[in-house]
């Protein structure tokens, strides 16, 4: 059968339903991973935070943490039943600005002027509910609590593997995930809206299973 022909036959039925394609792709899928159900950490060593914001209309500056832990308690029979903790060091970020030849913007953005860190030494992600979108897409919804304020978020995540770990055995699982917010949400408004009010944050997790 000609192959137009046949794409259109198993379109009608799609149509007539009022499903799109996209829509049929977000449609939940029961199927499990093959990875075991338990407790997995973050390998640090393959894992990123990376955050930007506006800069006077100009450029989205971006910089990142170097601090931080996840545990994630995962169900391969029923992902939706997951959970996630993550906490990040605020004292850790990161800008690569040029330092000590101007000033220590690190220090500065750890400081009073944006996070401050000695205040608030913890930046934490508690999951509430997840969502199994795809096979290998979901959001995940928790409460974020950054500079003594706590609300909810929602990441959007892609898996992009789930395996026994080739090097080191055991169930390994890597994510790719982002958020946007307001920063004002949390009370950090200094320098907004020279300084953009919306952040994204950019995250690349491999898991590794506990033993």
């Amino acid at each position: 059968m000609n192959k137009k022909v046949l794409a259109a036959l198993v379109a009608v039925p799609l149509l007539a339903s009022g499903l799109t394609g996209a829509a049929v792709a977000q449609q939940p899928t029961a199927a499990a991973l093959e990875v075991p159900s338990g407790t997995y950490t973050l390998d640090p060593t393959h894992a990123s935070v990376v955050w930007k914001v506006n800069h006077m209309g100009l450029s989205n500056y971006t910089a990142r943490f170097t601090k931080f832990d996840a545990t994630l308690n995962f169900d391969a029979a029923k992902p939706e039943n997951s959970t996630l903790s993550v906490t990040i060091d605020p004292k850790s970020v990161r800008t690569d600005y040029p330092f000590p030849k101007q000033e220590n913007f690190d220090a500065k953005i750890a400081g009073e002027v944006f996070l401050n860190s000695a205040q608030y030494p913890e930046i934490k992600f508690v999951s509430t509910k997840v969502e199994r979108l795809t096979e290998a897409t979901g959001k995940v919804h928790g409460d974020l609590t950054l500079h003594g304020v706590t609300k909810p978020v929602t990441l959007d995540v892609t898996l992009n593997g789930a395996k026994t770990h080739p090097m080191r055995g055991g169930g390994a699982l890597g994510f790719s995930a982002s958020t946007t917010f307001k920063r004002s949400d949390f009370g950090v408004k200094n320098m907004v809206p020279m300084v953009g009010d919306e952040v994204t944050v950019l995250i690349e997790a491999e898991f590794l299973e506990k033993k």
